[in-house]
């Protein structure tokens, strides 16, 4: 449905070096997906010899499902690091949002790919041709985990879940208020797949599908 780009390792180089950073839901009207706080994570070339950790306390950065796919990705592609993998699929995934909520059709264009990127225009000219407006803010991103990882010939892609806190409003061309509330953040619960040629030298993310979680 929907997906998106970039994968930087420091949210304070975002601004100067977005092609380092690594897609469907408005929060309340269109499905869109949410970032996490992921503790440490093991480098890529780690990855053979450790497994997830598992308990209701432990703070996991993939599924024990998608170990094989990251240690293929990770062969393939050296450079590859989960840890800076999540940190860039949060900060996307945060700006990607307000830029959907926005709607800015051309800060969207470098972020995600072209099937995504109609189904993000089409909704933002349904909403203005509607008069409306979205008031929405990602209050917190509550957890982040890699669900699924698989190297297809030299295409890599990456499904993350996100599980985020958004306020979400929308208001009619007066600003008047007509759905939502901002002092009541909604949990919300996304996967987006996040894809790459390992052999090309942008290190650039795309993300190709986002979808509501089950």
């Amino acid at each position: 449905m929907i997906g998106v780009v970039l994968l930087a390792m420091v949210a304070a180089f975002l601004a100067l070096r977005l092609y380092m950073v690594l897609g469907k839901r408005s929060g309340h009207e269109q499905p869109m997906p949410k970032p996490a706080e992921v503790a440490t994570a093991p480098s890529a070339r780690s990855l053979p010899d450790i497994a997830p950790e598992t308990g209701p306390a432990a703070d996991t950065v993939f599924e024990p499902g998608a170990a094989q796919g990251i240690r293929a990705i990770a062969g393939a592609d050296g450079s590859f690091d989960v840890a800076r993998f999540l940190d860039g699929a949060k900060s996307a995934y945060r700006m990607v949002l307000e830029a959907f909520w926005k709607g800015e059709d051309e800060e969207l264009r470098w972020l995600v790919d072209a099937d995504v990127l109609q189904s993000f225009s089409d909704a933002i000219a349904a909403r203005k041709e509607a008069g409306q407006v979205l008031d929405n803010r990602l209050v917190s991103i509550e957890h982040a985990i890699i669900s699924n990882a698989r190297l297809d010939g030299r295409t890599a892609s990456i499904t993350v879940r996100f599980d985020a806190d958004i306020a979400a409003v929308t208001r009619d061309a007066d600003g008047n208020v007509l759905a939502g509330s901002l002092t009541d953040a909604v949990p919300t619960h996304d996967v987006w797949t996040f894809t790459r040629n390992v052999r090309d030298s942008d290190p650039n993310w795309i993300v190709t599908d986002t979808d509501e979680a089950a």
